[in-house]
């Protein structure tokens, strides 16, 4: 048992935590009848997710989002192996559960469901407090301060002051000694006052190396902040996304398929039966295609299946974004449960920055303020905006040396958004000077 916050802070971050937050839990919160973590899925993109899954039972449906979590106390870390959040989208709402599962040192016995006769505080807020300490490798780490206990009080007792900033349900604590905004628009005007940076990208080793290729200047600006590149779908700086930009359109994200025939037979055969041939041996697969527009070129329309845009709400948790051809086939999908958990993973925070570039005798960028930063966003404003054709799906795919026994291919599916209308994706969004 922690003595203090501080105390509690330390032990999160030398875990590696870059974040943390908390919710008083109220007298229904409990083991049996899962903890309330908010009636929006903007939630979601709190915890890193391991992967979401849809569970189809008619009016019932969920998606169940996988979590790597763990009790932390002071002298052990215990993994909780059935941890995940249930999403209700028709409601919508976002419940934890399957958090004691396997679990020995878990506060079980402060999380058992309270019978009515003793209950004291129709289910509202009760004393206890669950703290939740995200880290940069995508690790949910968690202790539960019980009513009575010294951590538990000495919340109470600044939150009462106001002391910790309010996000959904859940209060921000300060783990680092200041607010990581403020450090990121810092670093950023150091970039900014150094003029032209040559374009160049770390390696997996953290090791600055040339970058020659046209779109050097997000690689750029990572590296400038110490970003090394990875295969995650998490957040790139103190918990921010960061994405640069040289023009009025921008990319959000590069999901693959995960169903109809491109999922079923890979980008080779998708390009080489809706592509178009070009120079060399090459076949492209290209083209704006935007909701419910067929796409002269390709043939195909693109579609969300399951998502009510009036309502703004997912009504079918099988449903997907769609490639459809005149017949009503699907030639590629993406199914919600795969777009929702690369979006909120990597766009609970954003900054988006402008470049310039110049070749001289090598290429170089300078970044510009101010930066676009957007807070607060959820997979329902992602569909929507695909749904007004704010989003459109605008792929650089191809097929090389395609008349060969070796052919290869360059899968590129990227969905992306006029610069103008990044706010609509944000409950809050403006510039910032930097």
């Amino acid at each position: 048992m922690f003595d203090s916050i501080a105390s509690l802070l330390k032990r999160f971050s030398d875990l590696g935590a870059t974040r943390v937050f908390c919710k008083p839990l109220a007298e229904n919160d409990n083991s049996k009848q899962q903890i309330y973590l908010g009636a929006s899925l903007e939630v979601v993109q709190m915890f890193p997710l391991r992967k979401i899954e849809a569970a189809e039972k008619g009016k019932d449906s969920t998606y169940k989002a996988k979590l790597d979590f763990s009790w932390v106390g002071k002298d052990f870390v215990e993994r909780a192996t059935g941890a995940q959040l249930i999403l209700y989208p028709q409601y919508p709402e976002v419940r934890l559960s399957g958090f004691l599962r396997g679990c020995t040192h878990a506060p079980s016995e402060h999380l058992r469901p309270v019978p009515k006769v003793f209950r004291c505080f129709n289910n509202g807020p009760d004393g206890r407090i669950l703290f939740f300490g995200i880290t940069g490798s995508g690790e949910t780490l968690a202790y539960l301060a019980h009513a009575e206990s010294a951590v538990a009080k000495e919340f109470q007792k600044n939150n009462t002051k106001g002391n910790y900033p309010k996000e959904s349900i859940f209060f921000d604590l300060p783990i680092l000694t200041r607010d990581s905004k403020i450090i990121l628009l810092e670093r950023l005007a150091e970039i900014r006052r150094k003029g032209w940076h040559h374009s160049i990208r770390l390696n997996k080793s953290g090791e600055v190396i040339p970058y020659n290729a046209r779109n050097g200047g997000g690689y750029t600006l990572e590296a400038l902040l110490g970003i090394i590149p990875n295969g995650r779908s998490e957040p790139d700086y103190l918990g921010w996304e960061i994405k640069a930009y040289g023009g009025n359109r921008l990319t959000l994200m590069t999901p693959e398929p995960d169903g109809g025939m491109y999922g079923e037979e890979g980008v080779k055969a998708f390009v080489r039966k809706f592509g178009a041939p070009s120079r060399g041996d090459t076949l492209y697969f290209t083209g704006t295609h935007r909701a419910n527009k067929r796409n002269a070129g390709t043939g195909l329309t693109l579609v969300v299946r399951g998502f009510n845009p009036a309502r703004k709400m997912i009504e079918d948790v099988g449903g997907a974004v769609e490639l459809l051809t005149d017949a009503d086939q699907c030639a590629a999908a993406w199914s919600f449960g795969h777009l929702m958990i690369g979006w909120n993973k990597k766009h609970a925070q954003a900054a988006y920055v402008r470049y310039e570039s110049e070749k001289k005798e090598a290429l170089a960028y300078r970044y510009l303020s101010p930066a676009l930063m957007g807070r607060g966003t959820d997979f329902n404003r992602y569909l929507s905006a695909i749904c007004a054709g704010k989003i459109i799906f605008d792929p650089a795919s191809k097929v090389m040396n395609v008349s060969t026994l070796k052919p290869s291919a360059k899968a590129r599916s990227q969905f992306r958004m006029s610069v103008r209308h990044l706010g609509q994706l944000y409950q809050e969004f403006g510039e910032e000077d930097f």
